[in-house]
């Protein structure tokens, strides 16, 4: 939950916007999810000293472990109890799902499979992305850039020919979906499109945030270790399929493959996997394959809706949920 990280304490989820001028001279415009509203705990929500769990941690010094992740609200800030966390939790979130729904049955209509590429920063999804543009040649795409600053990524995006748009999102570590409905205005989508939307490098917060699309890919490079899903596990628990990226480095390093996806499917059993490079194209005919089965799916799912036999959400069903 993000009242750890600066960006959501507080606060709840709505749209809004401003434009500063960087340090290059150029004129940067940043889509929030914040008002100016900004709640505070109440008199009597003070942060006691018998509350272990809120200040000091769980363990004992012996085992040289402090967990301070086994509250209610499974995180610790200080000044905020766990159930004024938790509060704040569910308005945040409760708000963003609003947006999320939103979007996703303005892309459902349209058969526009958009898919949300989470992974910690360096792993080379940008790259990826520039690859499966021209992997796809010429097929209708766009892609919504996310970054605490720069327009860098959704340059490179545009050199494809591809249109992009992109959100810096301040101190915000991640993108919610009113910022995403906001980018969504801006974007000439075709039907029967892809969307890839390139979340903040940021293996924690993002998991919680629902975009609106259809599933969540975590990009893993060899580069940062085969424990990273038991490290930060809700995030390989909310993907649906995990890019293992940087293959063509696997000669270089330690790094054991067949451990990191044992770890992946420990978080999540039903998590796929495929191994690529974003360099040399390896996998790259399974990661292609799988988009056209998931649009596929999407195509089916929306003429099933529109002859009234699907009543429940496409990607409900997919999931199993």
């Amino acid at each position: 939950m993000c009242t750890t990280c600066g960006c959501g304490s507080g606060q709840t989820t709505i749209e809004g916007e401003h434009e500063h001028v960087g340090a290059d001279g150029r004129v940067y415009r940043h889509l929030h999810a914040h008002d100016h509203t900004h709640g505070h705990a109440d008199d009597h929500d003070h942060v006691h000293p018998h509350d272990h769990d809120h200040v000091h941690g769980e363990g004992l010094p012996g085992n040289g472990l402090l967990h301070f992740g086994r509250g209610a609200a499974r995180t610790h800030a200080p000044g905020l109890s766990q159930s004024k966390m938790v509060q704040i939790e569910r308005d945040i979130l409760s708000k963003n799902d609003a947006y999320a729904a939103q979007n996703r049955q303005r892309l459902q209509e349209r058969a526009i499979l958009a898919l949300n590429l989470v992974s910690s920063p360096g792993s080379g999804k940008t790259t990826l992305l520039v690859r499966t543009i021209a992997s796809l040649s010429g097929r209708p795409l766009a892609v919504i850039e996310g970054d605490q600053q720069t327009s860098v990524d959704a340059d490179r995006i545009r050199a494809t020919g591809a249109p992009a748009i992109q959100i810096n999102t301040g101190k915000g570590c991640h993108l919610d979906a009113a910022m995403v409905g906001r980018a969504l205005d801006g974007l000439a989508l075709q039907d029967d499109c892809l969307l890839f939307i390139e979340n903040v490098g940021n293996l924690v917060c993002p998991a919680a945030f629902d975009l609106g699309e259809a599933a969540k890919v975590a990009v893993l490079s060899v580069t940062e270790g085969e424990d990273k899903p038991l490290k930060y596990p809700d995030m390989f628990q909310a993907a649906r399929l995990m890019l293992l990226n940087k293959c063509d480095l696997l000669p270089y390093l330690e790094f054991d493959v067949g451990q990191a996806i044992a770890n992946a499917r420990r978080i999540n059993p039903a998590i796929e996997v495929i191994q690529v490079s974003a360099r040399t194209g390896e996998g790259f005919e399974d990661w292609l394959a799988w988009l056209e089965r998931e649009q596929a799916a999407l195509r089916g799912d929306v003429q099933a809706v529109a002859a009234g036999s699907l009543a429940v959400a496409p990607e409900a069903q997919r999931a199993g949920h």
